[in-house]
């Protein structure tokens, strides 16, 4: 009897090590959804044990206990991790880009180039972007023009894609000369206002900024205020504006991103409601709560910038509502019909470089407009204009 007890301490001990073991690495690898599968089936395990060693399961009535027991835990604890691998079964709308497709000077690279020689050539010193991942086509071929020929790596260059918020931050921290970006958010101005700095915004183009659901939502259209209501947090189930009779899951983005500062500004006084969060893993096996990715739910919405959704990503299983009856368009983007339109901009503060005031000024001339609508993009002057 004392060496059957001696044996299901140590059991109990080695399987309470095993189990140790896999909680660690499931808090390093972030697959928390596995964490109450290990300790149940850990438990199992040693109940197996005891009542095998222990002659417990003589009855008929205790075998099937037992195996019903069994088939409980273990369907309970495995439905987070098969919920989990079904919610990432669903595509996402983000990080579908390899943006060294449009790395300037590039062999078969997707950049955009004018058919005719361009009337600026830089030499160093060099102004070094950055900026937006939906603008990076655009001021890649900007580069591409004027800049002089080299490999210009997307991260460690003059012409770096390190997202709207790390733009910001490089530009504020006087790491880059000029980003192209949208508006800066509130949180940004603030922060360079507290370094003694003003960002000086040159409007370059005008972009729409669209909203979209999967392409099987009976949903084409809705109104602006329909959007605010949804995104304020009023409006929480689609057959509330003419569609089926599901949930809404309305993404957003981080906060400072170029799309989220959008929404900010489309909802002016009317509060957004909180995001749809995530647990992901972070360094050293933290665990931290963030705004979900967009998937691709037949119930969702999520909202991005034109260009970046029909050109760079062109996912055919999403669709670009109309807003109050218009499409968002590159006609209607030109025309001012689209509701929800507005400009990029190069973005500075106080650069020392003589060359960024000549590239602002090649980029606002009638060849530099030209190739901002060549790329895709409306450009802020039409030809000629003055």
């Amino acid at each position: 009897m004392a060496s059957d007890i001696l044996l299901a301490i140590i059991i109990f001990i080695l399987l309470a090590f095993v189990s140790f073991v896999m909680f660690v690495y499931a808090l390093l690898t972030g697959s928390i959804e596995y964490i109450p599968l290990i300790f149940i089936v850990a438990i199992w395990l040693f109940l197996l044990v005891i009542v095998l060693r222990f002659g417990l399961l003589k009855t008929k009535r205790r075998k099937w206990g037992f195996l019903i027991f069994t088939l409980i835990t273990l369907i309970g604890s495995s439905a987070w991790p098969i919920y989990e691998r079904y919610v990432e079964s669903i595509p996402t709308v983000s990080n579908e880009v390899n943006i060294y497709e449009y790395m300037p000077f590039e062999e078969d690279s997707k950049v955009v180039t004018l058919d005719e020689e361009t009337t600026l050539q830089l030499s160093d010193p060099l102004p070094v972007i950055d900026g937006a991942t939906a603008l990076y086509p655009l001021y890649s071929a900007i580069a591409q023009a004027t800049y002089p020929v080299k490999e210009y790596d997307p991260y460690y260059s003059e012409v770096m894609v390190n997202t709207t918020p790390h733009a910001y931050d490089n530009l504020i921290n006087g790491e880059v000369d000029m980003i192209f970006v949208n508006e800066p958010s509130q949180d940004q101005i603030q922060r360079a206002k507290a370094k003694g700095i003003e960002f000086e915004l040159t409007p370059i183009g005008k972009e729409a900024f669209v909203f979209f659901v999967n392409h099987k939502n009976q949903i084409d259209n809705l109104t602006l205020q329909q959007i605010k209501e949804i995104y304020s947090g009023k409006i929480t189930n689609w057959k509330e504006v003419d569609g089926k009779n599901k949930p809404i899951r309305a993404y957003q983005r981080p906060e400072n991103s170029g799309s989220q500062t959008a929404l900010e500004s489309l909802m002016g006084a009317v509060p957004i409601m909180e995001a749809p969060k995530e647990y992901v893993a972070a360094g050293m096996g933290d665990i931290i709560h963030e705004v979900s990715q967009y998937r691709n739910y037949d119930n969702a919405i999520g909202y991005t910038f034109r260009y970046y959704s029909q050109e760079m990503v062109g996912n055919d299983e999403i669709k670009l509502l109309a807003i109050d009856g218009v499409p968002p368009t590159k006609e209607t983007i030109r025309s001012g019909e689209y509701p929800i339109t507005g400009e990029f901009y190069i973005v500075t503060a106080g650069s020392d470089n003589p060359n960024v005031e000549k590239l602002i000024d090649w980029v606002l001339s009638e060849q530099g407009q030209k190739l901002v609508e060549k790329v895709g993009y409306v450009p802020i002057k039409e030809y000629g204009e003055e």
